[in-house]
């Protein structure tokens, strides 16, 4: 078929689909991709469209050890589609692009483009060249081309909104293959973070959550080592700003003058994901983690004694290569000293490109898996433990969009407290929407969410509701499915929550 009779085929307007695979980072990637479609003259195909599109995105992750195997699984189920529907374009982006570049197009010589995580701003420019050329364009940039957040956006909600404060990543964690597929660490100037959250705020947004591999280093790359606690305090100062999150710090770079900033700036929300992959100084060593438990500990007794309420979530890895039994041990000593409020567990697996996967001492299949059920049994006693502290509290929740999955029965509603523990309520009688704010009294608690069964105690009415009210009015679709990746403790509703990723730091 030539160009002119694809063209006349295709006609009309034209619908995309982006599918997201990894962590907040890929999420945040994604949502400018849809932005960069619809700039381009591209219409979001409906919810569930399944492939069903003009033009179908893969954003990729490439840190675990089947990620190739899922992509070409579903770039074969789309192959036949394609064959049938003239004009249909396939994609396929991110880290296991930047990762694999030729060889994707080899085993699926009907991908139509593809590129990688520097790049992200030439996706419409090369759908359109392999139109008109008809054959598959690989474009892979060595460097980041322009700052994400310089790009047209398609944001998934309308009162949270993710801020990329860096990209890239100087650790060199050997289970990670991050810094090898997204490159050194490159910072944004403070001002124009700053002017992009105050562009949000007058749009509406009330919640941010700054964005980074290792957010807590932002500064190294601008020569400022305090550049991060500045960053929160400044966003203390954005009126109508009313939450502030970050994910993820990293212990090495986790200083008094940002502990000090989290306490002492009313709109830096009391919660903290800290990840810490193993609690065994050997093992840690054997990561690359510049850190040790001592060290990891009494960053958590720190951050308890500046902010008393604050909820503490974190990352661990469990069968890491040459892990014994006392080094589990001590992983386990450090989540009863630490208690935290949630914890992201992970069984090793190897992850292609990285030192970890070459190294002696792989831990048998069935060892992990029950080292694996031994920490997910204590850190469930736990949490249970902590929400139940929450019980007779009386908490102010941002009125979430898609969180309560039985919201619909149960005749309830549900919403996140600044410390970013869910909680459901009982629906008043006057409307709420998403992005609102309610208060509410404690009355039960689970290990993974909160109830307040009890009358709602105030609803207030916020610019942000009114930019979900407007939003919707405008017959906008639905949000997009997101697959794989890291905990979203805080991030923008209504993302589900992701579960590993290579955020992981």
């Amino acid at each position: 078929m030539s160009s002119i009779d694809r063209s006349q085929a295709v006609g009309g307007t034209r619908t995309y689909e982006v599918r997201t695979y990894g962590c907040q980072m890929n999420v945040h990637d994604s949502e400018r991709l849809s932005g960069l479609l619809e700039d381009a003259g591209y219409v979001r195909a409906p919810e569930g469209a399944d492939g069903d599109a003009d033009v179908v995105v893969f954003n990729t992750c490439a840190v675990r050890e089947n990620a190739d195997n899922k992509l070409y699984g579903n770039l074969g189920h789309l192959a036949p589609r394609k064959a049938q529907r003239p004009g249909m374009q396939i994609a396929v982006g991110g880290c296991l692009a930047q990762k694999d570049r030729d060889t994707i197009v080899k085993r699926a010589p009907w991908v139509d483009v593809v590129f990688g995580t520097h790049n992200i701003g030439k996706l419409p420019v090369l759908l359109e060249r392999a139109r008109v050329q008809e054959e598959a364009q690989v474009e892979i940039a060595e460097s980041l081309e322009a700052f994400p957040s310089t790009l047209p956006t398609r944001r998934e909600s309308a009162y949270a909104a993710w801020v990329s404060i860096s990209v890239g990543c100087n650790n060199t964690c050997t289970f990670c293959i991050v810094p090898a597929l997204r490159g050194k660490e490159k910072d944004r100037r403070p001002g124009d973070v700053l002017a992009e959250i105050e562009a949000l705020v007058a749009e509406g947004v009330s919640e941010i959550t700054l964005l980074g591999q290792n957010v807590n280093a932002y500064g190294s790359d601008i020569g400022d080592r305090e550049a991060f606690s500045k960053l929160l305090r400044a966003c203390g100062s954005i009126e109508g700003l009313e939450r502030v999150r970050f994910t993820s710090p990293h212990p090495r770079d986790f200083t008094d003058d940002v502990i000090a900033a989290m306490a002492e700036t009313p709109n830096v929300m009391p919660q903290l994901h800290m990840p810490l992959q193993s609690g065994s100084d050997t093992v840690l060593k054997a990561m690359r983690r510049s850190y040790r438990q001592e060290r990891y500990l009494g960053i958590i007794e720190k951050v308890r004694a500046a902010i008393p309420h604050a909820a503490i979530s974190t990352d661990i890895i469990v069968g890491f290569p040459g892990e014994t039994e006392e080094d589990f041990e001590q992983t386990l000593h450090v989540v009863r000293e630490a208690r935290f409020a949630q914890a992201f567990t992970f069984q090793y697996s190897k992850r292609p490109g990285t030192p970890a996967a070459e190294m002696d001492g792989q831990i048998p299949k069935k060892v992990v898996q029950k080292r694996y059920e031994r920490l997910v049994a204590l850190q469930e006693e736990i949490s249970w433990e902590e929400n139940k502290k929450q019980v007779g509290r009386t908490l102010e929740l941002m009125v979430a969009e898609g969180e309560g999955r039985k919201d619909g029965t149960t005749h309830r509603l549900s919403g996140r407290a600044p410390d970013s523990r869910l909680v459901h309520f009982t629906k008043p009688e006057q409307e709420v929407r998403p992005g609102d704010v309610v208060t509410v009294g404690i009355t039960y608690a689970a290990p993974h969410h909160l109830l307040a069964e009890g009358p709602t105690l105030d609803v207030r009415r916020t610019r942000a509701g009114d930019a979900w009210e407007k939003r919707n009015a405008t017959g906008a679709a639905g949000p997009a499915g997101v697959m794989l990746g890291l905990p979203t403790m805080g991030v923008p509703e209504p993302l589900p929550a992701v579960t590993g990723g290579c955020a992981i730091d």
